[in-house]
């Protein structure tokens, strides 16, 4: 994370996509500060401070995964969101928890390596560059005498030419020119490993050794420069990086900045406290393999051990069958913090619709202005919207914010599918286009069910 990311600034960001819910925004906020504090702290406390792990418990369509969505851009840090019900208890067909920390560890990997790969493009480019000069104009092998001396000899001839080559090269003039280039084909085995948890990573390092043994073939195929350039580019970077500083890195990055967001934490637990029967067997299952890598444990990963203790976990679950004291105890005392999400009201959709970078309006004019047409709401119509879904919300089901979008696209159904045959250049919705549009499907309550 940027050191001068303040908690508040942090905020002021996650502000323009995410409206409300300053108590998580702030929780999360100072989260993401201690990981920055940490790293600064000196002496052996270092090694004791433990991140504070976050549960944020609100109905759906609130915010929870919107804001691991932004946080993921805040955060240069390895990233991960994950849903609780993908996974399944050791011993049952499925993934196992670990896999969360082999996932990722490839993402760090992948993380360091394009910022390596930065790094050194100005000279892979030249490189790369040199190669396709080579292509071009390929340089002759010196057969003549060094001691001859004539003014203009064939050296130098070529020597200029290759010049002119790399400038019209540099300008762009030669981009659209095909040439054949020789690259590396890639021809592994095709490899799938069944069988139980952990299973899958076997079957990477398999497929790691048996591409190592097999040579790796060229093929010679055409391209333009620039399609040549890019392959080259790429090759070029490829060697003038080190792997294994760069894994090293990477795995210290998971261990001491790592970030795993674990959404729908909720579907885990343990319907009214029953267990040992149905599904909830698997549930707690999973709770109790999660529970030591939140602790803290050793992972295996094809990169090596990653020690999980300070890695930042952040929950997220509606709990609308069950409630967070279902989880099992000492899962629970693993999140220390617990944030509740608050309801969104008429007020709180007015501004969804409106504010954010991607605010739903936005999103609608921008589609429109593709075929030329001018998109505009006015006030009275997004408050009419707004207040739409808020009833519709209380008749049927609360999904939140999401009703704006069912509601929205009902709204301009017709509109987006008559624009492209019609002339229509400018169209304004207004408080009475909403009425006439949405009234009768609110009215019938059995319609509304399916439409809304």
């Amino acid at each position: 994370m940027k050191s001068e990311l303040t908690p508040r600034e942090i905020v002021k960001e996650l502000d323009a996509y995410i409206i409300g819910q300053t108590k998580a925004k702030k929780a999360v906020a100072i989260a993401l500060r201690n990981r920055w504090r940490r790293q600064h702290v000196e002496g052996a406390i270092k090694e004791e401070i433990m991140p504070n792990n976050i549960i944020l418990i609100g109905p759906t369509g609130v915010g929870k995964t919107e804001i691991a969505r932004r946080l993921s851009n805040l955060a240069r840090a390895p990233f991960l969101k994950v849903e609780a019900s993908k996974f399944t208890e050791v011993g049952y067909v499925g993934r196992d928890v670990e896999s969360i920390i082999r996932d990722l560890t490839n993402i760090s990997v992948n993380l360091v390596k394009s910022e390596r790969i930065e790094e050194v493009n100005e000279q892979a480019v030249k490189m790369a560059n040199a190669r396709i000069l080579d292509i071009l104009l390929p340089p002759r092998e010196n057969k003549r005498n060094r001691d001859e001396t004539a003014a203009d000899s064939p050296d130098d001839q070529l020597q200029r030419t290759r010049e002119k080559f790399r400038e019209m090269l540099q300008a762009g003039t030669l981009d659209n020119r095909v040439i054949e280039i020789t690259v590396q084909k890639v021809g592994m085995p095709v490899m799938q490993v069944f069988g139980p948890a952990g299973m899958e990573e076997m079957g990477l390092n398999l497929t790691e050794m048996l591409g190592s043994a097999f040579p790796k073939k060229k093929k010679v195929q055409k391209a333009t420069v620039v399609e040549a350039r890019k392959i080259f580019i790429e090759e070029e970077a490829e060697k003038l990086i080190d792997m294994d500083r760069i894994i090293q890195e990477a795995v210290r990055r998971v261990e001491e900045l790592g970030i795993v967001f674990v959404d729908e934490i909720d579907k885990i637990a343990s319907s009214h406290g029953e267990s040992g029967h149905g599904p909830d067997v698997s549930r707690e299952g999973v709770q109790r393999d999660i529970l030591p890598i939140v602790e803290g444990s050793n992972v295996q990963t094809k990169f090596g051990v990653v020690k999980t203790d300070h890695i930042l976990f952040i929950a997220a679950g509606a709990f609308h069958m069950t409630k967070p004291s279902d989880l099992i105890p000492e899962l629970q005392g693993r999140f220390p913090i617990r944030v509740e999400m608050d309801s969104l009201g008429k007020e709180e959709f007015i501004k969804i619709l409106t504010n954010p970078r991607n605010a739903l309006i936005k999103q609608y004019a921008a589609l429109l202005k593709t075929e030329g047409v001018e998109l505009s709401i006015d006030e009275e119509a997004v408050a009419e919207i707004a207040q739409i879904a808020v009833e519709v919300n209380d008749k049927i089901e609360n999904i939140g914010a999401r009703r704006l979008h069912t509601i929205l696209t009902t709204l301009l159904e017709d509109l987006l599918f008559t624009v492209p045959d019609s002339a229509i250049k400018e169209v304004k919705i207004t408080k009475k286009v909403v009425e006439e549009k949405l009234t009768e499907i609110i009215r019938d309550r059995d319609l509304s069910r399916y439409i809304l």
